[in-house]
């Protein structure tokens, strides 16, 4: 209840500059080239694939579409249905798989890695370079102010960033 509590409460605090990031408004984007938050990302895409209205149906029924939106504004790119569950694990396992990437080894970090279609032979490589890039955004200053989502999601793009590098993606 506490999740939900604190991704309606995010989702209510987006300023325009957010809002508009969502709708794919960024320095060098033209307007509408970002994802759909409420058919491309959230629960609703995570549930309803192939089914467009569904999905939309899905995110504004769960929870009048806040995750969707969050998840859009948050990290983008973690809409892509090929990274949805991927990002869901990192949201839910956060502690678990930071932890892990700490000791560069883990269930949790090894769960994720095959979630981003990195082959087993490739995920000792994929793993250290975590593992280098948490001790990095751990370390840095802001760390600490950071919400649990924001570190989610810095989290999702140090462990798409290593796969890209090390794995067959």
């Amino acid at each position: 209840m506490n999740k939900l509590l604190t991704l309606i409460a995010t989702a209510f605090s987006l300023s325009l500059s957010g809002i508009a990031l969502a709708a794919g408004v960024g320095p060098n984007q033209p307007a509408g080239s970002g994802p759909n938050p409420f058919s491309d990302c959230g629960i609703g895409a995570a549930l309803f694939k192939d089914v467009e209205w569904a999905a939309v149906t899905s995110n504004i029924i769960w929870d009048l579409g806040t995750t969707a939106v969050t998840s859009a504004t948050v990290s983008p790119q973690t809409c892509s249905r090929r990274n949805i569950k991927a990002a869901m694990m990192v949201r839910d396992a956060y502690a678990q798989i930071v932890e892990d990437a700490a000791r560069g080894q883990g269930e949790h970090l090894t769960a994720t890695l095959g979630l981003f279609s990195c082959e087993r032979a490739q995920q000792n490589e994929a793993a250290e370079a975590v593992r280098a890039d948490v001790l990095d955004a751990v370390s840095s200053p802001d760390y600490r102010e950071q919400q649990t989502l924001e570190k989610a999601g810095t989290l999702f793009n140090i462990i798409d960033r290593a796969t890209r590098l090390h794995c067959a993606v």
